[in-house]
């Protein structure tokens, strides 16, 4: 095992068997690099809130947008707190951390390390605090984010392990959350360059997925002359699993657990749930990125394969 070095506050350990995973750094960005090519890249210090962006798809493709962090052409520029691959949620406490503007709601940086292991991974695990204006922590949040590499596909797998510190918790009923991905625009439904296609593990398509419950949804089309797709896995041991979608044809997915007014009607305030103080929540997801057509079978049966 190779020893650990430390870059602003960050402490970094890459992979040394299976897969040739390893890590490069400019600042306090966190890059996965596969045989000199870049994975994804990890801004686990991020203000208002850690995203990771770009992520690349086995081709080097990226599947994930551009805006606000960089420019590219036929971008749109609405939503600017979408950011890439980010884990927020739009009531908390009655607080938004979701878009993080009014009260300054911030998810700040405390520690990051990454550990290597076994097959090749690579895991980063970071501390958060949830944090308003004063200074005021609303929960504290531990963070892993584990890379890994097949001959077609990659995987990022993550936990967040939701944890009522400072009192109790109460996430709130509303659509606006929580782990999202904004997708390249190529892989919209709708738009100037979309040619996406947008389903889920229930066989529904474009916007029949948005607030439905499904184990996973899938994003796939051509990008820059490539076949790539999208998944977003949800854990059979995630609260309310399988989870509702907040799918736009646009090229957002996000999975949310708390929205239930706002995705299938009832009373408001219907999906709100509270952590008890000391009490914690770990919500599980895995994000796959793969190259060529793939089957919903084949998605169904790695979904199987990681939910055991």
């Amino acid at each position: 095992m190779r020893s650990a070095s430390s870059v602003t506050g960050l402490v970094l350990l890459a992979a040394c068997s299976g897969p040739s995973l390893s890590l490069k750094r400019d600042g306090a960005a966190i890059t996965v690099v596969r045989d000199g090519a870049d994975v994804a890249t990890v801004y686990a210090a991020a203000s208002p809130r850690p995203y990771v962006w770009p992520v690349l798809a086995p081709s080097g493709i990226p599947v994930t947008r551009n805006h606000p962090m960089w420019v590219r052409e036929n971008e749109q520029h609405d939503h600017p707190h979408h950011k890439s691959l980010w884990f927020a949620h739009g009531s908390v406490n009655g607080y938004d951390f979701w878009q993080g503007v009014k009260h300054h709601e911030q998810i700040l940086h405390v520690t990051t390390e990454t550990q290597e292991r076994s097959g090749g991974e690579v895991e980063v695990v970071s501390e958060y605090k949830w944090q308003v204006e004063g200074g005021r922590v609303i929960m504290r949040e531990q963070r892993s984010m584990t890379f890994t590499e097949q001959a077609d596909y990659r995987t990022i797998d993550v936990a967040f392990k939701l944890m009522a510190t400072e009192g109790d918790v109460l996430f709130g009923d509303t659509k606006e959350g929580t782990f999202a991905m904004r997708l390249h625009p190529s892989l919209r439904v709708e738009g100037k360059i979309a040619n996406g296609t947008l389903t889920d593990s229930e066989g529904r398509l474009g916007k029949e997925v948005w607030g439905k419950r499904a184990r996973w949804i899938h994003d796939y089309g051509r990008v820059g002359g490539d076949d790539v797709g999208v998944a977003i896995f949800d854990h059979p041991t995630n609260l309310r699993h399988p989870t509702w979608w907040h799918a736009r044809t646009y090229g957002l997915l996000a999975a949310n657990p708390f929205g239930k007014h706002d995705f299938q009607g009832g009373p408001s305030g219907g999906g709100d749930f509270m952590l008890k103080k000391g009490e914690e929540m770990t919500l599980r997801y895995q994000v796959l990125v793969h190259y060529g057509a793939w089957s919903p079978d084949r998605l169904e049966n790695l979904w199987k394969e990681w939910a055991r």
